[in-house]
């Protein structure tokens, strides 16, 4: 739902990681422009944008703050949880009211991707598809953590009776995971992580 006369600007690339934000401004019909960063030519390290993001990496977001002043906001994470926390407070629609049990479980298991599984996952395609020396035990290393990662919400899932990681609605917990565990997912397959036991 891009539109020029957007307030929030959204600075991303087609990546695991990249779509996310992209998902929660759709999901709650919030009007942006969205920039594409050409990560191949590091436009996310030239200086206007480490202004926005001083880590260099993407997403990245600003927007018209209550104040009528702009703030920039970094990390996914901390993005998502400014859009549901500004946008989604009445309705949630991908969220659930701020200080029920709901909503301190969305954050496990944000944190648990953010801290985990995306961080591990990046290792795993690292050491398996572009370092330049195959080191075994990096490889190792971080696929297993990847799969025993991938078990502990597998099996969370599978307790749950609506199929979403909390509650009775998808989240940006649920939004959070899927650009890197979905079947199709290019970061899953360059990291070689195929896992025949959850169904693969």
């Amino acid at each position: 739902m891009a539109e020029s006369m957007a307030t929030i600007d959204l600075y991303t690339a087609q990546t695991p990681n990249g779509i996310k934000i992209s998902i929660i401004l759709e999901e709650l019909g919030l009007p942006y422009n969205v920039y594409n960063i050409e990560l191949k030519d590091n436009t996310q390290k030239e200086p206007w944008f480490l202004e926005i993001n001083p880590n260099g990496r993407i997403p990245a977001l600003t927007d018209t703050f209550t104040d009528g002043k702009p703030i920039r906001l970094f990390e996914s994470g901390s993005i998502m949880q400014y859009l549901v926390e500004r946008y989604d407070s009445e309705k949630h629609l991908i969220s659930y009211p701020a200080g029920t049990r709901e909503a301190y479980e969305v954050n496990n298991w944000l944190f648990f991707m953010n801290a985990g599984v995306g961080p591990m996952q990046g290792q795993s395609n690292h050491f398996f598809r572009y370092a330049p020396e195959k080191i075994k035990y990096g490889i190792d290393r971080y696929q297993n953590e990847t799969r025993r990662l991938y078990k502990v919400l597998d099996t969370h899932l599978g307790k749950s009776s609506s199929s979403y990681i909390v509650g009775d609605r998808c989240t940006i917990a649920d939004i959070a995971h899927w650009g890197k565990s979905t079947p199709d997912s290019a970061t899953r397959k360059n990291s070689n992580i195929v896992f025949r036991e959850f169904g693969d």
